[in-house]
């Protein structure tokens, strides 16, 4: 059976490594050196104390942050408060090796205020110390907010999830009834394919190998298989080594499902269904086609249950790096699954 790969658990330093907090930093940086420029007392050309200011923030801000990504790895067992403090300790380490250097390169006649370079440094420590706090303050609110967020998430999914049960255990066992009467000789082989897929529909949200999803995939048109015959034909893809990504439980199963409830049902020689996986430098792609229904088939838009669920939890497990967008494509209709590389 399936082999589970679970997702990565966010850890706090992860939010320091978005665009828009990095942005947010170098801004800040930017505005304290606006500030300390301006402030009264200020004896020195103010061009060049901005300058020199905005050179000494800006390279104690991305130092610290290179050592947090640097040791993130060993930082990512720690908790949240003790994190805190070694952030601190390394913002504190960087402002006096970056005013030291600074003085070493510049030397201690560059024309300042009054406090020359020892003013400066206790200046910038105590700057530090006071925006180190404010800091902290608003990064455990925005922490507890984005923990706040992906409970709320994980709620969303666990809702999705309790929907496409249902959907799915209703049509499958609707097969395997018909096929008791049908292919009574059939039967085992279908339990066994059952069992797994079951297995996978009751395990709940989670990420397994994208070479496991196909292989439930394939359980599941080996079960239809069974019911549709000769009527049913399925090309498969795939290169010769399955990347190595991972993909919501039970998201290629319910397109397979669509592709053969909403085309290959619908008409009477039935059809050829098509999954294909291709790769490219960030992302793999999953591709399910099937031929468009009969023009004279009942119309049955059907629920879109397991189409909506494979788009949300695809999006919310990659982290909006992932995507399902359906088109058609003259005869065909295609799903398309765009999962990004080294996604957990």
């Amino acid at each position: 059976m399936s082999r589970t790969a679970p997702a990565t658990a966010l850890q706090p330093l992860d939010a320091l490594w978005q665009p828009s907090v990095l942005i947010s930093v170098l801004l800040a940086g930017e505005c304290l050196a606006s500030v300390l420029a301006l402030a009264p007392g200020i004896n020195a050309n103010r061009w060049v104390y901005f300058g020199l200011a905005s050179m000494l923030i800006q390279w104690i801000s991305l130092l610290t942050l290179l050592a947090l990504y640097l040791f993130r790895r060993r930082l990512a067992t720690r908790p949240p408060q003790q994190l805190a403090w070694i952030a601190t300790g390394l913002l504190l380490l960087n402002t006096w090796l970056v005013s030291g250097a600074t003085r070493l390169s510049l030397g201690p006649d560059w024309p300042l205020d009054g406090d020359g370079w020892s003013g400066l440094t206790l200046r910038f420590t105590g700057i530090v110390l006071a925006v180190t706090l404010l800091g902290l303050a608003a990064f455990q609110n925005h922490w507890r907010t984005r923990q706040m967020a992906i409970r709320a998430k994980q709620a969303e999914l666990e809702a999705l999830q309790a929907r496409i049960r249902p959907h799915f255990l209703f049509n499958t066992l609707n097969t395997g009834a018909a096929l008791v009467h049908q292919r009574p000789e059939a039967v085992e082989q279908l339990l066994l394919d059952l069992s797994d897929l079951f297995r996978a529909a009751l395990a709940g949200p989670q990420q397994i190998a994208l070479e496991d999803e196909l292989a439930l995939a394939q359980r599941y048109l080996e079960i239809e298989a069974l019911r549709f015959r000769e009527r049913l034909r399925v090309t498969w893809k795939l290169p010769r080594q399955i990347p190595q990504v991972t993909v919501p439980a039970l998201t290629i199963q319910p397109l397979v499902e669509n592709a053969i409830r909403h085309g290959i049902e619908r008409r009477p020689k039935g059809g050829e269904i098509e999954i294909a996986v291709t790769t490219a430098p960030e992302r793999v792609i999953v591709r399910i086609s099937n031929p468009l229904p009969a023009s004279d088939a009942p119309d049955n838009p059907g629920h879109r249950v397991g189409l909506n669920a494979a788009q949300e939890r695809v999006e919310a497990l990659t982290g909006g790096r992932g995507s399902v967008t359906t088109q058609r494509e003259g005869e065909l209709y295609v799903a398309t699954i765009r999962l990004p590389v080294g996604a957990s």
